[in-house]
C-alpha cells in the first residue's frame, strides 16, 4: 500500500500533495502554451504531444499508455517501490490533462512570439517536473526509457536523455516547422536547467523526507555508468 504506519512511509500526504502540484504545473503548461504554440518537448512529453498530433488522442489517454509501457520494460530495474510512486504521477498527470481538456486555453495564445512560448512553457514544465523528482518520484516514462537504453548500450544516463530528446524533435518536424524546432531546443534546455534547480532547492531538508529504496539503488546504479 501506499500510505503506511511504517516509518519508511512510501508515499505520505505531504509527498503526494507536491506529486499534485507538479503534475497539475507541468500539464497546464504544456496545454495552454506547448499545444497552442506548436513548441514541444523532448522525450516522453514530445512523443505524448506528437502523437496526439499524429494519432488525434488524447494526452490523457497517451500518458498513462506509454508511461506504463515504459515502466514495464525497466521494472527489473527500477524496483517495485519506485514505480508504484511513479503511477502516482502518472495517473495525475494524465488526470490534470483530462481537466485541462473541459476547457479553452486560460493564457493568451503565444504563437506570434515563440521566444516568449518557449521560456514560458518552459518554466511550467521545469518547475512542476523539477516537484515530481524532488518526491522520488517519475515525471513519466523518461527516465525508465533511459535506464533501459544506457543499459543496453551501455553508456551515460545524461547521453541517452540528450539522444531520446533530439530524436523526439526530429520527428516532430514532420507536423513542427524547423523554425519553431529551434524554439523546442530552447524550452528543453530551460526546463532541464529548472528541473536541476528545483530538485536541489532546500536539500537540507532532504534527510527528513521518506526515502524510496528503490530510487536510492537506481541512483547508485546509474552513478557507476
Amino acid at each position: 500500500m501506499f500510505f503506511s504506519k511504517n516509518k519508511k512511509r512510501l508515499l505520505t500526504p505531504g509527498r503526494f500533495a507536491v506529486i499534485l502540484l507538479g503534475t497539475a504545473i507541468s500539464s497546464f503548461g504544456i496545454y495552454n502554451i506547448h499545444r497552442q504554440t506548436h513548441i514541444t518537448e523532448g522525450g516522453v512529453l514530445g512523443l505524448i504531444l506528437l502523437l496526439n498530433n499524429w494519432t488525434g488522442i488524447s494526452p490523457s489517454l497517451l500518458t498513462p499508455l506509454l508511461d506504463i509501457l515504459c515502466y514495464a520494460l525497466a521494472f527489473r530495474y527500477l524496483g517495485k517501490d519506485f514505480i508504484k510512486v511513479s503511477l502516482v504521477s502518472t495517473l495525475s498527470l494524465a488526470g490534470f490533462f483530462k481537466l485541462w481538456e473541459q476547457f479553452p486555453p486560460v493564457l493568451p495564445d503565444l504563437s506570434a512570439y515563440p521566444l516568449a512560448a518557449a521560456i514560458a512553457g518552459g518554466l511550467f514544465v521545469g518547475i512542476g517536473v523539477g516537484l515530481i523528482i524532488r518526491q522520488g518520484a517519475s515525471s513519466g516514462g523518461d527516465d525508465a526509457l533511459a535506464l533501459i537504453i544506457s543499459k543496453l548500450a551501455h553508456c551515460r544516463i545524461s547521453i541517452v536523455y540528450l539522444a531520446t530528446d533530439i530524436t523526439v524533435l526530429l520527428l516532430s518536424l514532420t507536423y513542427i516547422p524547423i523554425g519553431r524546432i529551434a524554439y523546442s531546443l530552447v524550452t528543453v534546455t530551460i526546463s532541464s536547467l529548472l528541473i536541476e534547480r528545483v530538485q536541489m532547492l532546500g536539500a537540507g531538508s532532504q534527510a527528513k523526507k521518506a526515502p524510496i529504496p528503490a530510487l536510492e539503488a537506481l541512483e547508485k546504479d546509474l552513478s557507476s555508468n
